[in-house]
């Protein structure tokens, strides 16, 4: 009852700024629109694999509407508790830190999903008719790579948060990130077409997990057995978050005093 009341909170927060939210949909519309457009553009008579013209514009468009559902809040904000100290309160919740931090994150993410995602992923369907799921099945297994996708990105969010009990600034790690995850998770360029070497890399990373994954299921270029990756790295960020945390609880260190 209490992980729904956190996460009914952080939801109630982000509709006061739906107004704002709205020009931030638009703006993500035109931009994928602009990566859509490239890709029009360099492609242009090339066969593009499994995918076929009209297949990659699909790819790109759904990219970047469930794009929104990845963005986790940057170290789920540990780093400013730590900084002013409120992380000591904090951490004595009765509630584990990681299960309340994720809990709190998840209103957000259900918010995204319903006032960014959908609303985008409609508009390219109407307006650029990108293909859609020929079988009804197929729209539950893409929602449910699409949540997995979101908990990782929350894991992920959370230990670079973490990483602010061993350095006054984690914030650069999210830039990282941010970079890794368009590079390797198949955002711009679907992970099959990287280098050799950067292939690998991304194959031994979580990062197709968060879009390559989810795209590809809905497409229905894959089934649904490749969750299974995602899957493996939901339960292995799982880990990782509770050992960490189980390491923070033993060393608090609060900047200036």
């Amino acid at each position: 009852m209490f992980s729904l009341t956190l996460a009914r909170k952080s939801y109630a927060r982000n509709l006061q700024y739906r107004s704002a939210h709205l020009m931030r949909t638009f703006a993500s519309v035109i931009i994928g629109y602009i990566y859509i457009a490239v890709w029009m553009g360099v492609s242009e008579g090339q066969a593009l694999g499994d995918y076929g013209m009209h297949g990659i514009i699909s790819y790109i468009a759904f990219n970047q509407a469930c794009l929104w559902v990845i963005m986790a809040t940057n170290g789920l904000g540990i780093e400013e508790w730590v900084r002013t100290g409120q992380i000591s309160h904090e951490l004595m919740k009765p509630m584990h830190f990681f299960w309340y931090m994720q809990n709190r994150e998840w209103g957000q993410t259900w918010y995204q999903l319903l006032y960014s995602t959908i609303p985008i992923l409609l508009i390219y369907i109407v307006v650029l008719k990108i293909r859609m799921p020929e079988h009804p099945i197929t729209w539950l297994w893409t929602l449910i790579a699409m949540l997995l996708a979101a908990y990782i990105a929350i894991c992920i969010a959370y230990l670079i948060g973490i990483a602010a009990f061993w350095t006054t600034e984690s914030r650069w790690l999210n830039g990282v990130h941010m970079g890794l995850n368009m590079l390797l998770s198949g955002f711009f360029i679907p992970v099959e077409w990287l280098p050799g070497w950067l292939k690998t890399i991304s194959a031994l990373s979580p990062y197709p997990s968060l879009q390559y994954v989810p795209s590809r299921i809905y497409l229905e270029l894959d089934s649904f057995n490749a969750l299974k990756l995602s899957l493996f790295w939901c339960l292995l960020l799982t880990i990782c978050c509770f050992a960490i945390t189980r390491t923070v609880r033993r060393k608090v260190e609060v900047q200036g005093g």
